[in-house]
């Protein structure tokens, strides 16, 4: 009996074959991201991702969730949203509060700055900058948000029960008044796109409802700053979970483009399991929804085992999304979403023409 292995071409095993990248070739994002579908390591990752992102916001059956954590707004990515909004390639986004307050500071047409390394962190809390890794946002900015915010919630009436989605629905309603107007909040109140952001009250944006609740109180004679405490506001997180619950029960196909992780990924992929749980419990009959596509741009690895390194197979587990034996098409880039998120869309936007 021989020992001797039989060597193999690839090709014989149905092997995909690599192409080396060639720019001479390239003429658009669209070209290159294909290319580096042919290559390795996160180049490939990258370039597949075109491809799920593309069959996603294509396939008319699919109603798409964007998922939003990180510094994105203050990194200058607010544009980059508002695109995917403007486009319709999403029908819901689940979002940080910190995201859509930094987002606010420019819609309102504030300014973010380059932190000057020079400047120490004593000093730029003395001078009332606040810095997120190399940018600052600038605490008058933060302060001019908190009354923009307080006039939403000023038109929305005293005694009406809130949620996220109700209090973005009237930032952006107010943004959208401005024929000039622009920003995140803006685009999805003119797309009709929800937005939801569940740990609304680790924000800017949370902050600004409850001290709002806080100036009601002192305009009706309360004077004593600890009992302001207990002034807290009709604010109902449940509304935004069964309004999204309702959002990815009436879809077709459901998709996720996912940038970072965290609670906005966590919160939005938990509707599967909250249906299904609620069949057992309740006696109901409701096919839960599961994600038929998914993309995600997240430079978490998946060995420190957080939420945000959880990998879409690890979903499958949880009865989250679609298998891949069953259709289901997922891409995930481990990279800096502000390196790579803008070129991922541009070539997108290319191929919806």
């Amino acid at each position: 009996m021989s020992d001797a292995r039989e060597f193999h071409d690839g090709r014989k095993d149905g092997l995909i074959a690599l192409e080396s990248l060639d720019l001479d070739k390239i003429g658009t994002f669209a070209e290159l991201l294909k290319a580096m579908s042919k290559t390795a390591f996160s180049g490939r990752s990258l370039g597949e991702a075109l491809g799920v992102t593309v069959a996603m916001v294509k396939d008319p059956d699919c109603k798409v969730v964007l998922t939003l954590s990180g510094a994105m707004t203050i990194a200058k990515m607010g544009k980059v949203i508002s695109k995917m909004i403007d486009t319709g390639m999403v029908q819901a986004v689940v979002s940080t509060g910190a995201l859509m307050a930094h987002g606010l500071s420019e819609a309102v047409g504030l300014t973010h700055y380059r932190h000057d390394p020079r400047m120490s962190d004593e000093e730029l809390f003395e001078k009332g900058y606040n810095r997120v890794y190399d940018t600052l946002e600038m605490e008058e900015n933060l302060n001019y948000v908190e009354e923009f915010s307080s006039k939403a919630m000023d038109s929305l009436g005293h005694e009406k029960e809130l949620s996220s989605e109700i209090i973005s629905r009237a930032l952006g309603r107010i943004l959208a008044e401005d024929p000039h107007g622009q920003g995140v909040l803006r685009s999805a109140y003119l797309k009709k796109v929800p937005v939801y952001v569940p740990a609304f009250t680790d924000s800017e944006l949370g902050l600004d409802l409850s001290t709002w609740a806080m100036k009601r109180a002192q305009s009706k004679g309360e004077k004593d700053p600890l009992k302001l405490f207990d002034c807290v506001p009709r604010y109902n997180p449940f509304l935004d979970l069964n309004s999204f619950a309702r959002f990815a029960l009436g879809a077709k196909k459901l998709g996720i483009f996912t940038v970072g992780g965290g609670v906005p990924r966590n919160w939005a992929q938990e509707v599967g399991p909250y249906v299904d749980i609620s069949n057992h419990r309740l006696g109901l009959d409701l096919t839960p929804p599961r994600y038929n596509y998914a993309v995600r741009i997240c430079p978490e690895p998946t060995h420190w085992g957080g939420l945000s390194g959880c990998t879409y197979s690890e979903g499958v587990s949880w009865g989250k999304f679609v298998p891949e034996a069953e259709g289901g098409r997922f891409a995930e880039v481990y990279a800096d979403a502000t390196t790579v998120w803008p070129l991922l869309i541009k070539g997108v936007l290319e191929e919806l023409g």
